[in-house]
C-alpha cells in the first residue's frame, strides 16, 4: 500500500518510492538521505502533528509536515 510519509502512524515502517517537490526542497531532502529505496521508521510525532521524527539510514531525522508530504512511501509494516 502506498501513502505519503506525513500520513504514517507512529511505529509504521516503509520504503521511499518517490520524492517530489521543486529543485531546492527536493535537493535538501536528498542531502539528508531521503532518497528512493531508503527504509523509514516513524518514531515520534509532535502533539500538533508537526514536526515528525523518523529513523532513516541509522540516524534520527526531524522533518516538517510539509516536507514529509513530498515523500511517497510503500508501507512494509
Amino acid at each position: 500500500m502506498e501513502k505519503r510519509l506525513s500520513e504514517f502512524a507512529i511505529g509504521e515502517t516503509g520504503v521511499i518510492k518517490r520524492v517530489s517537490g521543486d529543485g531546492r526542497i527536493r535537493r535538501r531532502l536528498f542531502d539528508m538521505g531521503v532518497t528512493p529505496g531508503a527504509e523509514v521508521y516513524l518514531r515520534k510525532r509532535a502533539p500538533l502533528g508537526d514536526p515528525i521524527e523518523v529513523t532513516i539510514r541509522g540516524y534520527e531525522l526531524t522533518l516538517r509536515k510539509t516536507e514529509a508530504e513530498l515523500v511517497e512511501m510503500e508501507v512494509t509494516a
